[in-house]
C-alpha cells in the first residue's frame, strides 16, 4: 500500500483530490490553489467513503485523482466504450425507465456522440419502437447504473423519428425536425 495525500480546493471546498505526492504539484490548474487536509498513510485504515482502489487507479493514470465530494464517487476512467452503453436504461426525471439505449449516432467528422436510439415497448422484439434524442439530454446517474434525462417518456414518444428499424433516414427536412423538435422547451 501506498501513502496518499488529500487536498481540498480553496476555490472550490466540496473538490477535493488525491496525489501521491505531499507537494501537490501534480495537481490539476483548474481547482488551485489547493490546500493539504490529510495524510492517509499505506498502513493505517482506510476509512474514506470511496474505494481505495478507485484512487490508486486514478493516480495511476493521472497522478491524482479528483473527488469533488466525500459523498459523490466517480469512475475512475472519463471515457466508457460504446458497447457498455448499448443496453443501458434511460430514466425520465421521476427514476421510471422510459427506454433502452440501442445505439450510439456518431458524426463522422468530429467523432462526437450527437444522438442515441433509445428503443421501447415491444415484446421479445415485436413492436419495439425507436425514437433519437439528444446526447447531452443524458447524464448518467449511478444510483439507477444508467442514463436519467429531464424529458417524459410523452416527449420521447411524440418527437419525430429520425432513426429506426435498422436504417438512418438521409432526409435533412427530416433531421432538421428533429432538432427543431428538441431545441423547444416542454
Amino acid at each position: 500500500m501506498q501513502t496518499y495525500y488529500l487536498f481540498q480546493s480553496q476555490n472550490a471546498p466540496d473538490v477535493r483530490c488525491f496525489t501521491d505526492d505531499p507537494s501537490g504539484s501534480k495537481l490539476p490548474g483548474e481547482h488551485a490553489p489547493w490546500t493539504l487536509t490529510q495524510e492517509v498513510g499505506a498502513d493505517r485504515d482506510w476509512s474514506l467513503p470511496i474505494n481505495r482502489r478507485v484512487v490508486a487507479f486514478g493516480i495511476n493514470e493521472n497522478g491524482f485523482y479528483v473527488w469533488d465530494s466525500p459523498q459523490q464517487e466517480h469512475a475512475p476512467k472519463p471515457i466508457i466504450e460504446s458497447d457498455r452503453v448499448e443496453g443501458t436504461a434511460v430514466f425520465d426525471p421521476k427514476g421510471n425507465q422510459i427506454g433502452t439505449i440501442k445505439r450510439l449516432l456518431i458524426e463522422k467528422l468530429s467523432g462526437r456522440v450527437l444522438y442515441v436510439d433509445v428503443t421501447f415497448g415491444g415484446f421479445l422484439g415485436i413492436g419495439v419502437h425507436h425514437q433519437t434524442i439528444p446526447w447531452e439530454k443524458l447524464a448518467y446517474d449511478r444510483e439507477l447504473s444508467g442514463y436519467r434525462t429531464d424529458i417524459t417518456a410523452e416527449q420521447v414518444r411524440a418527437a419525430p423519428t429520425f432513426f429506426g428499424d435498422d436504417q438512418i433516414w438521409h432526409d435533412r427536412n427530416r433531421e432538421r425536425e428533429m432538432q427543431d423538435y428538441w431545441a423547444r422547451p416542454h
